[in-house]
């Protein structure tokens, strides 16, 4: 193994510039996090869906943003009315993190070896996701690939609006628009 000697010199302003440094990644951090605090709280409503066989149902719909110690995380359920009153829920909750580029975040999905959170791969079919802030719009991606290579994207724009969020939500499978969803979320 080796070994080599830093100069004093050079690692006295390796020490005076640590506190710097420490602190422009705070401040960066929490310049992203502020973008997110417009965006935080909770939202519900209904949206008329078309289901695969044509017909219209209705939906409920509520999305939960709350602030986290590096970013954010949403949290989104769907409720579908099933034959005989009952209900189907599908939930999904994702924690974002700030990244190099301003106002894009990575989704924190699973941990690695190490600790570390890290995006899945939709190489072995699962979704790689991210998001970002434009203005008054918090935009999740999503992006699925099928076993024979076909993909599916997925968007969900949150845009503040008095009293709540518009949400428009609409997927592409290879490029042809399959599903568009569009309702405003009351802010509770």
């Amino acid at each position: 193994m080796a070994y080599f000697r830093i100069p004093k010199s050079v690692a006295l302003k390796l020490l005076l510039a640590l506190p710097v440094f420490v602190a422009a990644v705070v401040l960066s951090g929490q310049i992203a996090v502020a973008d997110i605090s417009r965006f935080v709280g909770e939202y519900s409503g209904r949206a008329e869906v078309e289901t695969r066989e044509g017909s219209m149902s209705l939906r409920d719909m509520s999305v939960v943003i709350r602030e986290t110690g590096i970013g954010y995380s949403v949290t989104w359920t769907s409720t579908t009315e099933k034959g005989g009153g009952r209900r189907k829920a599908k939930s999904y909750q994702i924690e974002f993190q700030p990244t190099d580029r301003d106002g894009v975040f990575s989704a924190a999905m699973k941990r690695n070896v190490f600790g570390h959170t890290e995006q899945l791969d939709p190489m072995k079919g699962q979704p790689y996701v991210w998001s970002r802030i434009t203005g008054d719009t918090l935009t999740v991606f999503s992006m699925f690939v099928a076993p024979n290579g076909d993909y599916e994207m997925q968007q969900y724009d949150r845009t503040l609006v008095e009293g709540g969020l518009q949400l428009d939500f609409n997927s592409h499978r290879n490029g042809i628009p399959t599903r568009f969803i569009s309702t405003f979320l009351t802010r509770h």
